[in-house]
């Protein structure tokens, strides 16, 4: 289980959690296709940051963010033509896209500061 303290991690372990939780609904309402995007693209939101946070180095951290943030982004378009095929309700999609809006927030954030730890680090 993600600790408390590590925020990122956390919150994107939750989510994948989430996101199996409603995956499995979906399957059960023959939702299939989509729910098989998506909970691809929505459980490696938390793989590749937790192989982030373990990175060998700043580049590898780096890289692993930015498949995170492309990942989120996917789920993001997964979960909105599940909304216009009806295959989730408003309030699904609201609660579950403000959570990766959080999530990008916080790996873009990441991002820039380990962009600029790798320009002090070639200096």
């Amino acid at each position: 289980m993600a600790d408390e303290n590590n925020p990122l991690g956390y919150k994107s372990e939750n989510f994948a959690v989430r996101i199996i939780k409603l995956c499995d609904m979906l399957y059960t309402k023959n939702n299939g296709v989509l729910a098989r995007q998506l909970l691809r693209s929505g459980t490696s939101i938390g793989a590749n940051v937790a192989e982030g946070q373990a990175g060998q180095s700043v580049p590898d951290m780096l890289s692993k963010f930015k498949i995170a943030e492309k990942e989120a982004r996917e789920s993001k378009y997964w979960l909105k033509l599940l909304l216009r095929s009806n295959g989730i309700s408003k309030e699904t999609y609201v609660g579950f896209v403000c959570e990766l809006d959080e999530i990008i927030s916080m790996l873009v954030a990441s991002c820039c500061t380990l962009s600029a730890k790798k320009g002090n680090l070639s200096s």
